[in-house]
């Protein structure tokens, strides 16, 4: 039966919202299929506004990779803003897909990739808009099955009553898999409903069914055991990992938004993983082992990409991406073959170690000469050590003393504070570092208007990483140093250097509540109920973010159960103690993680393993596989310019 679009419904209603270009898409590269001539179909959710949703390269690359399949549908929805929210549940009209305008409850699965916790409260919105029952529980064949993806997936239990299944790792070959099984239990006749799709799903080893597996808890709150309630599942689910990125050149044709987003330009992923083992970085640590994307697969991506969107930036994305093999060929050549086309090159916050000037040149040869962005992460060189973060400022002085020096006005540095054993000190040498970096830069430039800008987020220890047995900092002591830290930024001493230093800084209360949702289990589920029937909507934007609205919900809810806010966050963990993801395997070995932590308490650095022995993380022996660097020694052929007025298409990629 077709299923229609809601739009008539809904179209009377956007003159009375904010941006209401934002609901009605068709945006350039957007498929909208035909309902019936598919069999399986997708509703996939970025839980945030469009604005930073919509350039979401995990969705964008899973929405294309599924239409790429013939009975395949996928449509894309987003959390819709309070206003919006507030009309259709008067008018009736439920969430529903910007594609095709279709209403979410019609579809096989719901998607949702969450790049942060924070976004869970905006997924109830969605399920209740839908009709789509809040509960797993609660649902019949006739409901779509609710996936997690994303970083947070690999704790999903926090919202393990809502979602029915969730993928650890890379989705693009699982997303074709998941496809494949719904397709075969539909021609089947839909054989024991949906316990028996979801038991096939979680059978394959890849997927995790929350409601297959059971926690007990001892007296003083600590789990005492998780496994499988029944047969044909596993004891613990292996994450996915695409190994060949050239095999799979998505975005083809990147999406462009209508209204204005966070990022107005095409994206490259040019590597996946890292090596350096910052230990902080959750994303660092699930993303092993490095695989790199070849010169001439980023090339032609590119090319594609710049002549399906009309973008005229390229972002060269990963997690580091100047610790590509060949980056300073990609990026030369790149420039070469762009020069003259307004095309401009940018890579995303860098390591200072990893970073040079002729990379930057190539960068900025076009003429765009944007500010460059450094995370030290640290501010003394010893809390570097503990967080495994081998930059020294002597670097960081060098770096910019000669980006300076070739014309750059602007630096911007990341830090963190809250880390793991620090202290008030560790937070003040920020001060002093950024001040160097105004000294260095105004001795290097000879000019005054130079800058540098400091923004420091609050510290939040992840699930598989060394600091995921970290008591987290509390939010007042971390308001406290960043109080400090602004005075000794503005200090009367140093007024002449602090006028040139730019802080940004977010409390330390929308972290804790970040930590409760990263490392919590199942009874945090009903906290982030309560919060959300409490009005919790993005709770990712300061505005909507109510630090009293989740501290009474967490009271209410987990006092009766003998924990609490700060058990789960401000407290230790022990080696014994079986956290809530230890059966989801994300490749890293536990007793590893456990011994990087303690090096990181006696300060000790570990290398990339990139460039030196393995270091045993037990990635590589899970995964079957080895870390995929270069350099090729191949080339972008031709290497002859675009040319001003050429189309971008013109230069064919040759073979090495």
């Amino acid at each position: 039966m077709s299923v229609q679009s809601v739009f008539p419904q809904l179209e009377p209603l956007l003159p009375r919202v904010s941006k209401p270009v934002q609901y009605v898409g068709g945006e350039l590269n957007a498929t909208v299929k035909e309902w019936d001539s598919t069999t399986v179909r997708w509703a996939l959710m970025y839980p945030d506004a469009y604005e930073v949703g919509l350039p979401n390269q995990g969705v964008m690359i899973l929405y294309e990779v599924l239409n790429e399949i013939a009975d395949v549908l996928a449509e894309r929805t987003y959390a819709v803003w309070p206003d919006l929210e507030k009309l259709m549940r008067e008018h009736g009209v439920p969430q529903f897909t910007v594609d095709g305008h279709r209403p979410l409850g019609a579809f096989d699965m719901l998607g949702v990739s969450f790049s942060t916790e924070l976004g869970y409260t905006n997924m109830l919105t969605a399920l209740d808009l839908a009709g789509i029952p809040l509960l797993a529980a609660d649902r019949t064949e006739d409901h779509p099955v609710v996936l997690a993806g994303g970083h947070s997936a690999f704790n999903p239990e926090p919202i393990a009553d809502y979602i029915d299944a969730a993928v650890l790792g890379d989705g693009e070959e699982a997303v074709i898999e998941i496809s494949d099984i719904i397709r075969a239990w539909k021609a089947e006749g839909r054989p024991g409903g949906r316990d028996e799709l979801l038991t096939r799903m979680a059978e394959t080893g890849g997927v995790y069914v929350p409601r297959f597996y059971d926690f007990t808890y001892r007296p003083d709150g600590h789990i005492d055991t998780v496994g499988p309630n029944r047969p044909r599942v596993p004891e613990t689910i292996a994450k996915r990992t695409t190994m060949d990125l050239d095999a799979w050149p998505y975005p083809k044709k990147p999406l462009v938004p209508l209204a204005e987003s966070v990022h107005e330009r095409m994206s490259v992923e040019i590597f996946r993983g890292c090596t350096r083992g910052c230990r902080f970085c959750q994303a660092g640590m699930i993303t092993r082992p490095v695989r790199e994307r070849s010169i001439e697969g980023i090339g032609a991506m590119i090319q594609t990409g710049l002549a399906a969107s009309g973008f005229e930036e390229v972002g060269l994305l990963s997690l580091s991406s100047a610790d590509h093999s060949e980056i300073g060929e990609i990026t030369k050549q790149l420039a070469d073959r762009y020069e003259g086309t307004n095309t401009g090159l940018s890579l995303p916050s860098t390591r200072v170690d990893a970073f040079n000037i002729d990379l930057a040149n190539e960068l900025s040869r076009n003429g765009r000469r944007s500010g460059l962005t450094f995370a030290p992460e640290g501010g003394s060189e010893r809390i570097r050590k503990v967080i495994n973060k081998m930059v020294s400022e002597e670097d960081l002085i060098k770096t910019v003393s000669a980006a300076y020096a070739q014309g750059w006005r602007q630096v911007k540095l990341y830090f963190m504070c809250g880390l793991p054993t620090e202290t008030d000190d560790d937070v003040l040498q920020i001060a002093e570092m950024a001040k160097n970096v105004i000294r260095a830069g105004r001795v290097a430039s000879g000019r005054k208007d130079i800058r540098c800008t400091i923004s420091i987020g609050g510290f939040v220890p992840k699930p598989h990483t060394p600091f995921q047995w970290a008591a987290q900092c509390d939010p007042d002591t971390i308001d406290s140093r960043l109080r400090k830290l602004r005075e000794a930024v503005n200090s009367d001493r140093d007024r002449s250097l602090g006028r040139n230093i730019g802080m940004r800084y977010h409390d330390g209360k929308p972290s804790i509540i970040e930590g409760l949702l990263s490392r919590g289990d199942r009874r945090v589920g009903r906290v982030i109920e309560a919060v959300w029937r409490a009005g919790g909507r993005f709770d990712g934007w300061s505005e909507h973010f109510s630090y009293e609205r989740w501290t009474t919900a967490a009271s209410a809810v987990l006092e009766p159960l003998g924990v609490s806010l700060d058990w789960f966050t401000t407290r230790e963990r022990t080696e014994e103690e079986v956290l809530p993801w230890d059966h989801l395997d994300s490749g890293l070995e536990k007793n590893w993680l456990w011994d990087d932590w303690q090096d990181a308490l006696d300060e000790r650095e570990q290398d990339d393993c990139r460039w030196t022995p393995c270091f045993d993380c037990g990635v590589c022996p899970a995964m079957g596989t080895d870390i995929e660097i270069g350099p090729t020694g191949r080339k972008l052929l031709p290497i002859s310019p675009v040319g001003v007025g050429s189309p971008v298409r013109n230069p064919a990629l040759s073979a090495p």
